[in-house]
């Protein structure tokens, strides 16, 4: 008995199935890429310098929990984290408030040069840094901003305030504006339609949004270098790479992977922690 010729829902689920197992491939191997270069810098700070040199893939014979007191205190990387947490505390707030009301003011009003402020704020995305590290350095020595805790903040958050405001006019421009002319109505004015009512709904783009200025700004490494100068000010990029190329070849290991470990936890616990208002907020800005 002859058996049929396959048919055109049997090669569309063979394609679907190639498809899958290819995707698949591909998530896979991204995954052992993210994953496994930080289990293998996590395992490190559990081990002594000697075994970190010796015996780089084998788990830590005892682990040595005392490697993050010495990273927290010997190395420094103590008051580094509480510098860094300034920093992109305040620099976030600031990106965050200043963002969220340019980008509101753009998607929600017309007036002339509308277009032109949204497109000048594209083009700051695509500016590289490095090309205005030397004016921003005499314009933030001159302005008293460079050297300073406060000041870095302020200047971060000049560099992540394009991004910001490119995200969060597409998703304003998706909240109904029937929400709006209800507040009027009811005799809400301009600001407390913005605080009182947009704003709060806006919540699932703001922590997207919020997400990725606190990883830029606490993984920023070349605009600290240039405008901090004391080491009590270094942030801990700037730690970390001072404890490396400080020591040379007899450097501590144990304590620099440790520092590391510190570094990237609090980075870590905050994306866990918010990782479905993350997706809600990009898929929301997506479809609607």
């Amino acid at each position: 008995m002859r058996r049929a010729p396959a048919g055109p829902a049997s090669d569309r689920s063979l394609r679907g199935t190639v498809l899958n197992v290819f995707t698949h491939g591909i998530l896979l191997t991204w995954a052992a890429m993210v994953v496994l270069p930080l289990a293998w810098a996590v395992l490190s700070s559990f081990k002594t310098s000697d075994e970190v040199l010796a015996s780089p893939w084998s788990l830590p014979a005892t682990p040595r929990w005392e490697n993050f007191v010495e990273a927290w205190t010997t190395a420094e990387i103590g008051r580094y984290f509480v510098n860094t947490a300034v920093v992109v505390t305040v620099g976030s707030a600031l990106t965050l408030s200043m963002g969220a009301l340019v980008a509101y003011v753009i998607a929600r009003y017309s007036f002339r040069g509308n277009r032109a402020v949204y497109y000048l704020f594209v083009l700051g995305m695509t500016f590289p840094t490095f090309l205005a590290i030397v004016p921003l350095f005499f314009v933030a020595r001159s302005l008293g901003l460079a050297d300073s805790l406060i000041g870095l903040a302020i200047i971060y958050s000049v560099y992540s305030l394009p991004f910001a405001v490119f995200f969060l006019t597409a998703y304003f421009r998706t909240l109904p504006a029937a929400m709006a002319e209800a507040a009027f109505i009811d005799g809400c004015g301009h600001w407390g339609t913005f605080l009182r009512i947009m704003l709060p709904v806006a919540r699932p783009g703001l922590v997207s949004v919020g997400i990725f200025v606190v990883l830029g700004q606490w993984n920023q490494y070349l605009l600290p270098l240039i405008l901090q100068s004391s080491p009590d000010k270094y942030v801990l990029t700037q730690g970390l790479a001072n404890l490396a190329v400080s020591q040379g070849y007899a450097g501590n290991w144990s304590a620099l992977f440790a520092g590391l470990t510190i570094s990237i936890l609090p980075v870590l616990v905050v994306y866990l922690s918010f990782q479905r208002q993350i997706q809600a907020g990009m898929v929301a800005g997506a479809l609607k």
